[in-house]
């Protein structure tokens, strides 16, 4: 409703109620005399019930001013001999109600206590009809009080209505909010797991069919190995992707399903992924320092993404053979350490490896950074000042319980 029509609606409000006060109003003084049978005027009380009432047309915009104009009527009707009953106090219970729903509970408590004083103080020294003193007392305290305590509620209420409307739209909006920031989380996930599994692939499978093409002109009795080391990088890639589509199809429900897709990948895979590296060429020295142990999941698949990704790297952008992989295994933290040697100025430089500044160059160094601080962890790459690249990432593990006797000790792997 626009401010226009409510204006017309809340004077149309004000009016019915002036003019019903009104005529409740004569109907009380009207009573009043014809009870206690005494000769009293009826004009003086029309007029005083007409200023009361009249004065409720500002009962929004004044309501403290209100409610003195209509307990000062209601004064003068005490010193005229009025019994001052309920239909008589009708603008001043209306005014204490607009009073109790337009202010605060500490103003409508002053001006209702104020009101009853004068009132009773009034009837119990100037009534010259000498009225019940009970009458003059208790009537008008119960009708002053009881509509500033009510107007003061259906505030107390309307408020309470008012915030429970606010913290819905609140938590509508936050909820809102929170299903975008999954989605985009979740986007960026996916996009860090397939670019994994995409460059991966694709870079062992580009390397192998360059192999395989010398092979074929200067050794064709060996292109045969290369080819089959080939098909099997390409059956590996097509399984992998398989699993991350079939991730993203999967109902929560279906538990078959994710049951099928086997394991996530993890640091265990290493001598595995160094020798699909080896068959494109590159050899990998795996060194383990510290006592290794189970890592959280979450930690176990972004160390070996992260692994993953640097030796990719080192495969499509340095003119090296060899890569060097260190674990250092700490009780709170295990540091990766991916290496290689060779003349920075062969395979350029940290844009080579994919920077942060995204279109034109790769999103190796950025995914990797991403894996590590969504585990807690932290990663730096850059040159190694005798020549070629390192990536370093620091992973946080839990405080282990107790050694295990049965894992391996400290000790290297070449591969």
């Amino acid at each position: 409703m626009n401010p226009q029509s409510q204006g017309w609606t809340d004077r149309r409000v004000d009016a019915t109620v002036v003019l019903g006060l009104l005529a409740f109003s004569i109907g009380g003084s009207i009573t009043s005399g014809l009870i206690f049978d005494r000769r009293i005027g009826i004009w003086p009380a029309v007029l005083l019930s007409v200023l009361g009432s009249a004065a409720l047309f500002w009962r929004r915009s004044r309501p403290r001013t209100v409610v003195a104009v209509t307990a000062l009527c209601a004064v003068a009707e005490i010193a005229l001999g009025y019994l001052l009953t309920a239909l008589l106090q009708g603008p001043l219970i209306v005014a204490l109600y607009s009073l109790g729903l337009l202010t605060n509970r500490r103003n409508t408590r002053v001006c209702a206590f104020l009101t009853v004083a004068l009132l009773v103080t009034t009837a119990l020294l100037t009534d010259p009809l000498d009225h019940n003193v009970l009458l003059t007392t208790v009537n008008p305290i119960a009708w002053v009080l009881l509509p500033a305590v009510l107007g003061s509620a259906v505030q107390l209420r309307r408020a309470y209505i008012a915030a429970v409307h606010a913290r819905a739209d609140h938590a509508e909006r936050t909820r809102e909010e929170e299903a975008r920031h999954r989605v985009a989380q979740e986007r960026m996930r996916i996009a860090r797991e397939l670019h994994d599994v995409v460059a991966h692939h694709l870079a062992l499978a580009n390397a192998q069919a360059g192999t395989a093409a010398h092979l074929v002109r200067a050794q064709s009795d060996q292109a045969g190995a290369m080819l089959d080391s080939l098909r099997e990088t390409t059956a590996t890639a097509l399984r992998e992707m398989k699993a991350t589509v079939g991730l993203l199809r999967q109902d929560n429900e279906n538990e078959s399903e994710s049951e099928s897709l086997g394991p996530a990948p993890g640091l265990a895979q290493l001598d595995e992924l160094a020798a699909a590296f080896a068959t494109a060429g590159l050899v990998v020295r795996t060194d383990v320092e510290g006592r290794a142990r189970p890592l959280p999941a979450g930690v176990d698949l972004s160390a070996y993404r992260i692994v993953q990704e640097a030796l990719t790297n080192v495969t499509k952008h340095a003119a090296t053979a060899t890569a060097h992989v260190r674990l250092a295994y700490s009780p709170d933290h295990v540091t990766l350490t991916i290496s290689n040697e060779g003349s920075q100025q062969a395979y350029g430089s940290e844009q080579a490896y994919g920077s942060e500044q995204g279109v034109g160059h790769g999103f190796g160094l950025v995914g990797m950074r991403e894996r590590a601080h969504s585990v807690g962890g932290t990663l730096h790459a850059g040159p190694r000042p005798a020549g070629g690249f390192e990536v370093t990432c620091t992973l946080p593990l839990p405080l282990p319980s107790s050694p295990s006797p049965q894992q391996p000790s400290e000790g290297s792997r070449p591969t």
